[in-house]
């Protein structure tokens, strides 16, 4: 079955950097659309980046447009999100999402068939 792995989360303060990696199996990673969401608490979850299958194309949330960097190696089957200038705002879970088969890229979490378990980024002020 289809497995996605996040990690890289943690505590950071105001204005430092972390890099998730989700590690994907069970799939044809080179043919499906990946995508981060994050959910903080009380609240929906949201788009925050997607790539395209071969890593030409990415999109971003507009709170993270510039701080935040989307990527690929289908040879290893991870996608990695780089977060730098990070806010106390940025505090959430993150999830990793894969649309196998896509077609388009997706920014809404029902364009996504497959989910991992999240992993807490907390940005302290």
């Amino acid at each position: 079955q289809v497995q996605l792995v996040e990690s890289g989360g943690g505590l950071v303060q105001t204005g430092g950097s972390l890099r998730l990696s989700c590690a994907a199996s069970g799939l044809t990673f080179s043919n499906s659309v990946m995508g981060w969401f994050r959910q903080a608490p009380a609240k929906e979850r949201e788009f925050v980046a997607a790539i395209s299958r071969r890593g030409l194309s990415t999109y971003y949330a507009d709170s993270v447009k510039g701080r935040f960097t989307i990527s690929r190696d289908n040879a290893k089957n991870t996608v990695y999100l780089q977060m730098n200038s990070l806010k106390p705002e940025d505090t959430a879970v993150y999830y990793c999402a894969a649309d196998r088969g896509a077609t388009y890229i997706g920014r809404r979490a029902d364009d996504y068939d497959s989910w991992g378990q999240g992993t807490q980024v907390t940005v302290s002020s």
